[in-house]
């Protein structure tokens, strides 16, 4: 697995890992294995797209490590840490263009938006996230 590389760049960016409410955890990581329902409930936006059923038969293949990550333009930064939806389309230095090779396999998932990202948190994490600010804050924000 690659948790441990991917949880380094967001952090290495100044990125919090939110906890979970209500679970006792080391920074409110989620192991889950989704099922079908779930996941195309969480794929729904893309339900018409020809590589709908590609989708939902990855992230339902092996376990998934779900997180909720705060910061300064967390979506646009992010996504920049992530790289293209095509790995061949991202640069080296991003999780992408380092750990994937096909589309269809491209290791990671970000929210596009504010909005998607509410939602998503909202989907995946139903008991909430803990609020609390690293002592590094201060260092790292203005």
């Amino acid at each position: 697995m690659l948790v441990g590389e991917i949880i380094s760049r967001f952090e290495k960016k100044g990125f919090t890992l939110k906890g979970v409410l209500g679970l006792d955890c080391v920074l409110g990581l989620k192991l889950i294995n989704v099922d079908r329902s779930f996941a195309e409930k969480h794929y729904a936006d893309l339900s018409a797209k020809p590589f709908f059923n590609g989708l939902v038969e990855y992230i339902i293949s092996g376990p998934v490590v779900a997180m909720v990550w705060e910061g300064k333009k967390a979506v646009a930064t992010g996504r920049k840490i992530i790289g293209a939806t095509n790995p061949a389309d991202s640069a080296p230095g991003t999780i992408r263009g380092d750990f994937a090779v096909d589309i269809g396999r491209n290791v990671i998932h970000g929210s596009d938006s504010v909005e998607s990202g509410e939602k998503e948190i909202a989907l995946w994490f139903p008991e909430g996230v803990a609020q609390w600010q690293s002592s590094l804050h201060p260092w790292i924000y203005e």
